[in-house]
């Protein structure tokens, strides 16, 4: 039976905002070489019994850095190694190859390049926005290799998405697209402030928004591979993929989630069987930003369980 879960409860682990500070950039634990890339990853916490999860971030064309910005995701290495990997063309995972391609089978490969490098027959997968998308072609290819699969915030398709930035923003919109028109910045200056334009429409809390963006003066977006793998995907669908998942599923969603609303997750839950949703009541696209307790306590209780 599918199960619709709500948790309104006093956790323990203390992230208000004043207290949510990026986790420490440091270099990457190792590479993986392949023809085309070389993926740079980064490991958390010890191996241990758990089973290893991969947090797959989301852009496309951004780094991980975007999700490091508090320090959840140390606390779930706690329990579990945490891997996190930057996808090709982006942050330190140059391209070695100028013309390689951007499509959703060579991310695919590539995070299996990453889980195959470290030996790890089965994973977890925790995959964000875009990267939700990622690890839903991951799951979809690589059945035998996954443990259980999170979609935060994600979609199965571009046309899946039920975008609402135009019904709820429509002064934002417009004011951004007058101050391009007029912009005599440059190509990539202007696609880094759209980029930041874009993040300030994705929080539901104004002073949530404002900490994160303070904090984050580089989300590592390279607007070259964001536009090679829309590009090369125009038309990418695993809808018709989900109804054979039949490994432990965890859909999560921001209530306020103008960017992927809440109704994208809401149909991925019901065509996914055995699935389990969580919808985080006080967050937009970011609730491991926004509910970092509730967001801990929600993955810790799912992959234990």
């Amino acid at each position: 039976m599918k199960t619709l879960l709500t948790l309104a409860l006093t956790l323990p682990l203390s992230l208000g905002v004043a207290a949510q500070t990026p986790m420490p950039v440091i270099p990457p634990t190792g590479h993986v070489h392949t023809p085309d890339v070389d993926l740079a990853y980064w490991t958390y916490g010890a191996p241990q019994p758990t089973t290893p999860i991969f947090a797959v971030n989301g852009g496309p064309g951004l780094s991980h850095l975007y999700m490091v910005q508090n320090d959840l995701w140390l606390h779930v290495a706690q329990h579990r190694q945490v891997i996190f990997y930057d996808q090709r063309g982006t942050g330190a995972s140059p391209l070695t190859n100028p013309s390689a391609p951007q499509t959703m089978d060579a991310q695919v490969a590539d995070l299996d390049a990453v889980r195959d490098h470290l030996h790890l027959n089965q994973i977890d997968l925790c995959g964000d926005s875009y990267g939700g998308l990622l690890v839903i072609a991951y799951a979809a290819a690589h059945p035998e290799h996954l443990h259980q699969l999170i979609i935060s915030d994600g979609l199965a398709s571009w046309d899946s998405i039920v975008h609402l930035f135009p019904q709820v923003f429509p002064d934002k919109l417009e004011a951004q697209a007058a101050a391009a028109k007029s912009s005599t910045a440059s190509p990539e200056a202007q696609a880094q402030q759209g980029l930041r334009d874009h993040f300030a429409m994705i929080f539901y809390s104004p002073e949530k928004m404002a900490h994160y963006m303070a904090n984050a003066p580089d989300l590592g977006f390279s607007p070259a591979t964001s536009e090679a793998i829309a590009k090369a995907n125009p038309a990418v669908d695993y809808t018709a993929a989900l109804a054979k998942f039949n490994f432990p599923t965890l859909v999560l969603n921001g209530r306020y989630d103008m960017n992927v609303a809440p109704l994208t997750a809401w149909r991925m839950y019901k065509a996914i069987p055995n699935a389990k949703i969580i919808f985080f009541e006080q967050s937009g696209h970011l609730p491991s930003y926004e509910e970092p307790e509730k967001y801990l306590q929600v993955l810790n209780n799912f992959l234990t369980n």
